[in-house]
């Protein structure tokens, strides 16, 4: 089963246990897909979709934070529901250990030896570890590494 049918699959079984908070934020992560699909004229693949929920948890922690510093606490608490509810369509997390090692293999295949050499070797690790890490994460542990 694709991510996209397993999305509309639990849309269904949200209608059907009337529970709204789970069926909006399904229904605004099958909209953005569907958006995305439209704006380049192609079906999404499973990679694509993940880059969809990506997005939609990255803009839900700046509302929420933004509601947080507005206090309007109701609102950050619904942003930060519906965020919970989109986790789970993300691939389960790398560990540390497996991070660290992801990154010391992308080291030694590339050669890297210094900082010029960070791009080459966090285009490496990006297409293993892609939606399983946050880059963010991956680059600080390659820039420990190359200095």
């Amino acid at each position: 089963m694709t991510l996209k049918e397993r999305i509309t699959e639990d849309m269904k079984a949200a209608m059907r246990a009337r529970d709204t908070v789970r069926l909006d934020a399904i229904r605004l992560l099958r909209a953005a897909v569907q958006r995305k699909e439209v704006d380049d004229r192609a079906e999404l693949d499973d990679r694509g979709v993940l880059q969809v929920v990506h997005k939609l948890l990255k803009q839900s922690a700046d509302a929420a934070d933004q509601f947080a510093r507005g206090d309007r606490k109701d609102l950050a608490e619904k942003e930060q529901a519906g965020a919970a509810i989109l986790q789970a369509y993300l691939p389960e997390p790398l560990s540390d250990a497996d991070l660290d090692q992801a990154v010391r293999d992308a080291l030694a295949e590339s050669g890297a030896d210094s900082m010029k050499d960070m791009g080459r070797v966090m285009a490496l690790v990006k297409n293993r570890v892609e939606g399983r890490a946050d880059m963010k994460r991956v680059s600080d542990k390659v820039r420990s590494l190359l200095q």
